[in-house]
């Protein structure tokens, strides 16, 4: 590891400590092991859970300029918003999962576009019983020959119904007697089991407005309707920048060197986010290798990991400096991960900068990037929702604390290995708690933050 610390481990530093103040470091050797270690319950040994504390009166922030957690969400989402607006695209239906719609779906024919038969049986014109006509007509063949009355012939579900036709007599409700004659075991009403052209919607007809997200009954109404591609507003684009001469790509880790364990976690998770990711590149600790990166990037979201802070290699502020990049975010009230950032490097361009350890990076995506790529990709804002906890969270001080937790029942249970440099923890996590600041008692509702694969699947958000 390099002298400032970049990545992962319990010392970590560049752009991942949580940067107290003395006052706060006293309160942390006073906590309980579990608090100082990451841990979220303040449990003992035996497991016995622990009181949530109170804010300490009087005590001020020790990083001022810090942009409380949810402000700093709103922020993304509004930097997303003045951004140079993308053109749409038009896709093929089987590349439009997961996107928006940029224009209404309005339908291209009437559906259906003929009287089909909803039920397997058989047509039948005037009233029964009916002469059975040879043959039959089948989904997908040349126009039945019309029936007159007193006659039937056998129809397949989706078939066009012949002209003359009254009803469908379903094959359980009829009986066929001497001389191929049909009986009705049941009464029938007149346009029984067809369903008439234009019942769904008629040629022209608004199906779904613009906005909509595409799900696959979308596709499935879209095909039905008549298309082979969308107009849709298009995946955002983003770059992951790896920072770190520390970094191995293989192996165990050895001589002072660390596995990278950002690289192969950002591209998968930014994809279930909505995003196309472009690269992943691993530039180590080169201030220049990180402008020419930056400054020739086409991604519409530039993600780095590490450097954050101000140490000898943390190259992320001085390079934005240099480009001219405009700060938006520059640290949150939230732990882990409180030196994260977001800039703004070109009209239609943001970075975010994530702090180097595992979960502290987690809480950047949660934070800066997730609302930022919600808003590029047209998606609507996912409806927030509380549960209350089985057990007591430690609360930091003064800012939001994100903790991994799962959903047992109607309560979330908070998790262990929830430390900056912890991924333990969040790899089986269904949300993450939002926990304010002081803590939160046993039962108390919070907030929860679904990941996004847990909601939508691997791949794909619809969040």
């Amino acid at each position: 590891m390099t002298a400032s610390g970049t990545h992962a481990g319990p010392h970590a530093g560049r752009g991942d400590a949580e940067d107290l103040d003395v006052e706060e470091a006293l309160a942390l050797v006073r906590a309980p092991q579990s608090d100082r270690t990451g841990g979220t319950d303040r449990s003992d040994q035996t497991g016995r859970p622990g009181h949530a504390p109170a804010r300490p009166a009087g005590h001020e922030h020790p990083h001022p300029r810090a942009t409380p957690w949810p402000e700093a969400r709103a922020a993304a989402a509004r930097a997303a918003r003045r951004a140079t607006r993308r053109p749409h695209v038009s896709v093929a239906l089987s590349d439009a999962l997961g996107l928006v719609l940029a224009a209404p779906l309005d339908a291209l024919s009437d559906l259906p576009s003929f009287d089909t038969s909803a039920m397997d049986g058989w047509a039948v014109a005037g009233p029964g019983p009916w002469q059975i006509r040879d043959g039959g007509v089948l989904a997908g063949h040349a126009p039945p020959e019309p029936l007159t009355d007193g006659e039937a012939v056998r129809i397949a579900t989706g078939a066009r119904v012949p002209t003359g036709v009254t009803a469908v007599l379903r094959s359980e409700h009829g009986r066929t007697g001497p001389q191929d004659r049909l009986h009705s075991t049941r009464e029938m009403s007149h346009g029984q089991d067809i369903r008439p052209r234009g019942q769904e919607c008629r040629r022209g007809d608004q199906l779904l407005p613009s906005g909509t997200l595409v799900t696959p009954a979308v596709l499935g109404l879209a095909a039905a309707a008549g298309y082979d591609t969308l107009t849709v507003v298009p995946r955002p684009r983003a770059e992951v920048l790896v920072l770190g001469d520390e970094l191995l790509t293989e192996g165990l880790p050895h001589d002072g060197l660390i596995r990278d364990a950002l690289g192969p976690m950002l591209a998968p998770w930014l994809r279930a986010l909505g995003a196309e990711v472009i690269a992943v590149r691993r530039l180590g600790d080169d201030a220049k290798a990180l402008r020419r990166a930056i400054t020739t990037s086409r991604a519409d979201l530039i993600v780095t990991t590490g450097g954050t802070a101000a140490g000898p290699v943390d190259h992320v502020h001085p390079t934005l400096e240099r480009i001219g990049a405009e700060l938006l975010v520059d640290g949150v009230g939230v732990r882990p991960g409180h030196p994260m950032l977001l800039a703004r490097t070109k009209a239609d361009q943001h970075l975010v900068g994530l702090p180097g350890n595992p979960l502290a990076a987690v809480s950047g995506l949660v934070t800066l990037a997730e609302p930022l790529l919600r808003t590029l990709a047209a998606h609507p804002v996912p409806e927030p929702y509380r549960m209350p906890l089985r057990e007591a969270v430690q609360g930091h001080a003064h800012d939001t604390r994100l903790v991994p937790v799962v959903l047992r029942g109607e309560r979330a249970v908070p998790l262990r290995y929830s430390g900056p440099a912890m991924l333990r923890g969040i790899a089986t996590a269904d949300a993450l708690a939002v926990v304010p600041p002081g803590g939160a008692a046993q039962g108390a509702g919070l907030e929860l933050l679904d990941l996004p694969w847990d909601t939508a699947g691997i791949g794909v958000c619809f969040t």
